[in-house]
């Protein structure tokens, strides 16, 4: 029996699984991007973005989900609750973060990198893209997370 693939946060990326999106936020009043969305509404500099009721005026937009590598490093912990994984304690590896400047929008976003890619494998400016990998799964459903890996 095949499992059903479900986001493992909603809201923060699309589902398509040969070329998924971040899913950000822009102010209507200005090229300002956000990710995730929700910050949008945090930023002082989106005071604009608010009309004469108090209501957001920041749209709903796909981020480009390819950009270049601007800094790296390794978790080399196994982080606390909330962070779910299938692997053991025992069988946990330390696994790399990239910050990564969107193409378009010039707007840098940490993700984690795909399972496997070692820190020597690492360099400033390679271009990556986002791709789904499984974060932990339960028996009905495979729940899928956003990384990045080496073009």
């Amino acid at each position: 029996m095949s499992k059903t693939q479900v986001p493992a946060v909603e809201g923060l990326f699309t589902m398509d699984s040969n070329a998924p999106q971040l899913i950000g936020g822009k102010g209507k009043s200005r090229d300002s991007y956000f990710f995730p969305k929700d910050l949008a509404g945090r930023d002082p500099a989106c005071i604009d973005d608010v009309d004469s009721d108090g209501n957001s005026q920041i749209e709903e937009v796909l981020l480009s989900n390819k950009g270049k590598v601007w800094s790296f490093t390794t978790a080399d912990y196994r982080p606390p609750p909330p962070y779910i994984s299938d692997i053991s304690e025992e069988e946990w590896q330390p696994f790399v973060l990239a910050a990564v400047e969107l193409e378009k929008e010039k707007l840098v976003v940490l993700g984690q990198m795909v399972e496997g890619t070692k820190l020597v494998d690492m360099k400033i400016g390679m271009e990556v893209e986002l791709t789904l990998e499984v974060l932990h799964s339960d028996e009905e459903n495979e729940y899928m997370m956003w990384k990045w890996k080496a073009v």
